[in-house]
């Protein structure tokens, strides 16, 4: 226990020396790129000047998947001239060369003449695509105010350097060599400079909450597609078949369901209009959203709908079939119909046409009272 107290103080010490080797004045300044990466975003026009948005990451080894020390942002040409400068290192590295791109030609504003009119032209952002570059027109020497070119111009223009944007991208990337082809400063040196990322250190300017949205992608909203259409318009003719079905059971519904039905309402605090109302209403929103190319809303709303639906009309289904059954005075069950059958045939029997027809078909009689026995 003693020795590791002893040795874990020396361990702090030795870790605090290297970081302190590596970032100089307030980590302003990175020494040893090492264990560092970037991540390019995308290309945009930010303070009136295309700048690449990028990411960077302390820890190389975590695939850019940890969160970034920052996000920040440099003009493109700062930005292209140390991608270039680090493409060129690693084809030296390498064993071969490497041969610049034409738009390399055109990273500083630069005087041409193209079919007999003079232009200054740039590498910048394309403003058709945001994770590609282009070569632009400007009107002064500096390349800060952009004109439009026509179709001709615009693709006699080199479009031949990408940028490895979304992919993490190690500062420093080695590659296999003999002891014999390398001399004792070479890893010194590798670690040290780190073209790409050393301009993009350099140059950088924080991307704020603006700069940020800026580089968010936007998402064209999907339209209903075939599939959508059709499988829209069962559910709707399915809502449709239903309420028509309800509108026929309702007809048929007995006074005694009606009268259960509105007074279930009514405990709600509601009416019957109200009921029809918040029903149109929804198939109001229902359409609305439909229009606007909300699906999931549209989707959710309409399934709602007819579940709703469905769950009524199977109850007005199971209600009316169910027969009332009336237990009669011998114990038996006598169902609401054949009651009522019952029930007009003791009016008939009761009425006072059918006693007289009775009486005439009977004939005449007398009432005898009985002969009951004395008792003494």
């Amino acid at each position: 226990m003693n020795r590791l107290s002893t040795i874990l103080p020396l361990i702090l010490a030795t870790l605090r020396t290297a970081r302190a080797e590596n970032v100089d004045q307030g980590d302003y300044a990175i020494n040893y790129w090492t264990d560092y990466a970037i991540y390019p975003l995308r290309c945009v026009t930010y303070d009136n000047i295309d700048q690449i948005m990028y990411s960077m990451y302390e820890k190389s080894y975590n695939h850019c998947s940890d969160s970034p020390m920052g996000t920040y942002v440099t003009s493109v040409d700062n930005f292209v001239n140390g991608y270039l400068e680090q493409m060129q290192s690693n084809a030296q590295d390498g064993g071969t060369d490497y041969e610049l791109p034409n738009m390399a030609n055109y990273v500083n504003c630069t005087n041409e003449q193209i079919n007999g009119k003079d232009y200054y032209l740039m590498v910048g952002c394309n403003a058709h695509n945001p994770i590609g570059l282009k070569v632009n027109a400007f009107s002064d020497d500096t390349c800060t105010t952009k004109i439009s070119i026509d179709d001709d111009t615009s693709s006699s223009l080199p479009r031949d350097l990408s940028l490895h944007y979304k992919k993490c991208i190690p500062c420093v990337i080695w590659t296999d060599k003999n002891d014999d082809e390398i001399d004792d400063q070479y890893y010194e040196n590798k670690q040290k400079n780190a073209p790409l990322c050393n301009a993009a250190w350099e140059y950088k300017q924080v991307c704020d909450g603006k700069c940020q949205l800026m580089g968010k992608e936007q998402k064209a909203r999907e339209g209903w597609n075939k599939a959508d259409k059709v499988l829209l318009s069962v559910l709707s003719i399915f809502g449709f078949g239903m309420l028509l079905a309800i509108v026929k059971k309702r007809q048929k519904m007995s006074n005694k369901d009606a009268l259960l039905e509105q007074a279930a309402i009514s405990a709600a605090g509601l009416q019957q209009t109200h009921v029809l109302g918040i029903f149109a209403l929804l198939i109001l929103i229902i359409m609305m959203f439909a229009l606007l190319g909300l699906k999931k809303i549209t989707w959710a709303l309409l399934l709602l709908l007819n579940i709703v639906l469905f769950a009524y009309l199977m109850k007005l289904t199971v209600d009316g079939s169910v027969k009332e059954t009336i237990v009669g005075p011998d114990g038996k069950v006598i169902e609401k119909d054949d009651s009522d059958d019952e029930e007009e045939e003791e009016e008939e029997a009761m009425s006072p046409t059918s006693a007289e027809n009775g009486a005439a078909g009977a004939g005449t009689g007398t009432y005898e009272n009985p002969n009951l026995p004395n008792i003494a």
